[in-house]
């Protein structure tokens, strides 16, 4: 047999068991792993796109939560763990935008490890002041920002919240004092209570306390107004800072060797999932703005968050190590 030959043989056999990897799977459940707790934003997407999918597949898709190390415990899992498409894993900019900026060594490659799969949603973010005795519009916010040192609140150190409200006052050229929580809900209790002045929240997580003015919403983050806020201004309007906006959001991976046809089959179904109206009914619920891009858009999107946050991170001297 001449090698030119062999190779063709060898190509004919790794695209058989590539068809035939393909129509076995699946063939048991898929595990989703989600780097937060049960019942926050992103576990209750999972769960909602999951279960969708799960119907598509034709097998359980069962959510598995490891919290911890800023989503870097579920990230190494998922890039560890078999690339046959039976695991796949939420992964946004807290993961592949921030973090490979803010740990100088990663338990995984932000790069080859993790497969972008696709969009899901982002979340739309809200600067917010304390209820009583606070700014109660984004120009005292400015103003007294610019006469004193502003104590906020964040969910913790590189969170999409801290990062944002960092970029903002960037922008407005003045310097914040960050106060650090674990989690956002110990950070909206406190800034409820008066203990912190200002922080940014997410519409997935403090929508009640928004609409119910338990907090002084300030200003929206996104490109453009919301529905359910149509008098509350965004930054772009507020603050005259064109182009400015700013998301926490979220796609799907899988293990960074899965094979093109699997892949391909993954994406496709959470594309399906995302755009069916009852699950983006259910997104804008939730406060939650469903994103639909593919492969391509989601590394589009890891692209264009680093070019505008790792300046930023390196700027600030952040660090997670």
């Amino acid at each position: 047999m001449t090698r030119i030959t062999r190779r063709a043989a060898l190509a004919a056999g790794l695209a058989a068991s590539a068809s035939q990897a393909l129509a076995a799977f699946p063939d048991r459940p898929v595990r989703w792993l989600v780097g937060y707790p049960p019942g926050g934003g992103t576990d209750v997407l999972a769960r909602l796109v999951g279960q969708s999918m799960g119907a598509r597949l034709g097998v359980p898709v069962v959510i598995e939560n490891r919290p911890g190390a800023a989503t870097n415990i579920a990230a190494e899992a998922a890039a560890q763990a078999a690339p046959d498409g039976t695991t796949v894993f939420t992964a946004g900019n807290e993961t592949l935008v921030f973090n490979p900026a803010l740990y100088k060594r990663l338990p995984f490659d932000a790069d080859t490890g993790l497969r972008p799969l696709g969009l899901m949603a982002r979340f739309h973010l809200v600067l917010c002041a304390k209820p009583q005795g606070g700014a109660a519009t984004p120009a005292e916010f400015l103003a007294a920002a610019k006469g004193r040192m502003i104590d906020y609140a964040s969910p913790g150190i590189g969170s999409p919240h801290h990062l944002a409200m960092e970029r903002l006052a960037r922008d407005l050229g003045i310097r914040l004092n960050h106060v650090p929580y674990r989690g956002l809900a110990p950070a909206m209790t406190d800034l409820m209570n008066g203990t912190v002045e200002a922080a940014v929240l997410d519409m997935a997580a403090g929508a009640e306390v928004i609409r119910t003015r338990k907090v002084q919403p300030l200003a929206l983050l996104s490109a453009a107004r919301l529905e359910g806020l149509p008098t509350l201004p965004t930054a772009r309007e507020a603050y005259g800072l064109a182009g400015f906006e700013a998301y926490a959001w979220q796609g799907l991976t899988a293990p960074g060797r899965t094979p093109d046809d699997i892949a391909g089959r993954l994406s496709a179904d959470l594309a399906a999932s995302v755009a069916e109206p009852a699950v983006q009914a259910r997104m804008r619920e939730i406060g939650l703005d469903p994103l639909t891009g593919g492969p391509e858009e989601h590394r589009a999107m890891i692209a264009a968050e680093r070019a505008i946050y790792w300046p930023l991170i390196r700027g600030l001297g952040l660090s997670l190590d």
